[in-house]
Parts: C-alpha cells; sequence; structure tokens
C-alpha cells in the first residue's frame, strides 16, 4: 500500500477517431463542460488492414499533434495531451519543439505525454526499426533528458548513441520556450520494470500501462491484474526515491461499462482472456458497476495504489460523466 499523501481525483477522456473537425471539436468542448481534467489523444497511425489486425490495436484515424492543437484551440481550460507519443516515429529534437509550441499556444495547458514505444506491428508496416526493449528505453531516458534541456535557457549540446540510432541536439537553443517551466508535466507511460523506474526518476505523471512486451495488445490484460500493479507501483518507487510523493500515479480504465450487473459483465470480458470474473472486477485497468459502486472501488484503488488520476475511453465517456462529477465536485 502507498504511503503517499492522498491526492485528489483526475479524470482524463482519450479519443481515437473523429469524422469530421466538427465531431473532434465538439467532443474536446463536451469533455471540458463534463469536468474531465485531460482531453488526450494516442500515437498510432495504421488504418485498417492486416498490418494492424495482427496487432489487436483498434483504429486511430487522426494525427496526434494536429488533433491536440484543434482541441486546445476550441477549449480554455482543459489539459492537452497524449498517452504517450512515441519516440521512434519522429525526429526527438522535432518532437520537443512541437510539444513546447503547443504548450505555449495553448497558455500551458499540455501535458508531455512520452513512451518507448511498444506496438511492434506498426513499426514494421511503416518500416521503422524495431530495436530491443533495453534500447528502446534507454533511448527514452536520453529523449527525457534532452527535452528537459531544450526546454530550459541555453544553447543545448546534447548527443548519445543506442546501437546506431543517435538522440542529437547540438549548437542550438530550444525554441519557443513552454509557458509551463521549467517545462509541461511530462508523463512516462510503461508496464515493465526498468520504464517505469526510468518514470520514477524523470516524470512529474507515471502512466501505468499493461506489460506489452508482446508487441501487441492481448497477452498483457491477464498479467497486469491487481497484484501485478502493486508491483508496478513499486518499480516507480525504486526509481523516485524522495520524490516518490510527488509523482502523480495515472492509469487507463480500458474496460469500463457503467452497469447494473458488473459481475455478468466482467465475467463475459474475463473470458476473453481467460480471466475469473473476480479478477476481472479487480483488475486496475476495469471498471464494472453502477456510478456509486465505480466511485467507491476508485476510492479504494486510490488507497491501495496511490491511482488517483483515471482515463477512459469514448465508448465509456459519457456514462462515466457522473463519477467525474461525484468525484471532483464538477
Amino acid at each position: 500500500m502507498t504511503t503517499a499523501p492522498t491526492r485528489p481525483f483526475r479524470f482524463g477522456y482519450q479519443s481515437y477517431t473523429a469524422s469530421s473537425g466538427a465531431e473532434w471539436r465538439d467532443k474536446a468542448r463536451w469533455a471540458e463542460d463534463a469536468g474531465f481534467s485531460s482531453f488526450l489523444v494516442a500515437d498510432h497511425y495504421l488504418g485498417p488492414g492486416p498490418a494492424l489486425t495482427a496487432t489487436n490495436h483498434p483504429v486511430q484515424d487522426i494525427a496526434a499533434v494536429p488533433a491536440m492543437a484543434v482541441a486546445a484551440e476550441v477549449t480554455s481550460t482543459i489539459k492537452i495531451g497524449a498517452r504517450v507519443m512515441c519516440i521512434d516515429y519522429r525526429n526527438p529534437a522535432v518532437l520537443v519543439k512541437e510539444m513546447a509550441t503547443l504548450d505555449l499556444f495553448s497558455d500551458g495547458r499540455l501535458e508531455f505525454g512520452i513512451g518507448a514505444g511498444w506496438l511492434q506491428g506498426e513499426y514494421e508496416a511503416m518500416g521503422i526499426p524495431y530495436d530491443p526493449a533495453g534500447v528502446r528505453v534507454s533511448r527514452l531516458a536520453d529523449v527525457v533528458r534532452m527535452a528537459k534541456q531544450l526546454m530550459s535557457d541555453g544553447v543545448v549540446e546534447f548527443e548519445s548513441e543506442r546501437d546506431g540510432v543517435g538522440v542529437r541536439a547540438m549548437g542550438f537553443e530550444g525554441l519557443p520556450k513552454p509557458a509551463q517551466r521549467p517545462h509541461p508535466p511530462i508523463m512516462i507511460g510503461g508496464g515493465a520494470r526498468r520504464v517505469l523506474q526510468l518514470a520514477g526518476r524523470e516524470a512529474d505523471i507515471v502512466s501505468l500501462n499493461f506489460d506489452n512486451s508482446s508487441g501487441k495488445i492481448g497477452p498483457g490484460v491477464p498479467i497486469s491484474g491487481a497484484d501485478a500493479t502493486d508491483q508496478k507501483v513499486a518499480w516507480v518507487r525504486e526509481g523516485a526515491g524522495d520524490r516518490f510523493d510527488s509523482i502523480e500515479l495515472e492509469i487507463g480504465a480500458y474496460f469500463t461499462v457503467v452497469t447494473d450487473t458488473p459481475e455478468a459483465v466482467a465475467g463475459a470480458m474475463g473470458g476473453r482472456f481467460g480471466m475469473s470474473t473476480e479478477d476481472m472486477l479487480a483488475h486496475p485497468h476495469a471498471l464494472f458497476g453502477t456510478v456509486d459502486g465505480i466511485c467507491d472501488e476508485l476510492e479504494r484503488r486510490r488507497e491501495r495504489y496511490g491511482i488517483s488520476y483515471v482515463t477512459v475511453g469514448d465508448a465509456a465517456a459519457k456514462d462515466f460523466a457522473p463519477v467525474v462529477e461525484r468525484l471532483t465536485g464538477r
């Protein structure tokens, strides 16, 4: 059990899709009006086809950076971000400049989510080398350090090399400076020991994810349950040391259904992953129940794990809004 001070709840709304600009703008405005703390995208690029089908990942039909910019433009208070930007999908210095610009233009509303990348089939479909996990996590550590330097004052002299893939920013000052100083809150996402220890050392927000070492969605679900989440929090604590209490813990409640029959829903969903009803009900990435029941469960999980920031997706957001109102006072 965590001993960190109890943080107030925050809730994110994550969306992958929009059929038009009007729909996307309406989603962002609705999320802000409903009391969500953040409006979030992911960073994926494959449309329908065999490459995406093999990963078990849903389609994201919009690109992250312009979607974040449009959402920021039509809102005024909600945080804008991604869970999380993949360091290998664009030059790291370009990524940092884009994020700093978004923070500047949104008047300091960016949450800078960043990760090592994990969806192997997406890398292969786009022709991006998929390095071993250790190399990707080491590169993530370099990119985070470089990002902090680029968002600070002065000329940057940063260069590293990871198995032939370098992270470089040499002989120039990073511009623009973000509105939030010294940098926007950095969210690092992951589900394995080394990346979560890194997150403990470097992040302001740690996004607890499945163990996605398989490189696709599915196998990580049954091995990322309640006890595994205790272990993940312990890994964050190992990396954080004395700064653990300053870190916000976030999780994606990917399997969320507001219902009067939680056991039946959890049993059906758990069966897809070879899990019992009880284990599915307790799964930290799942929420099943009435508004009252979900609120009680979130309170229990905050006490056990220290998780105070919970993100839900499109399918659950409207039904979940009363939970947001109840636990945030909005």
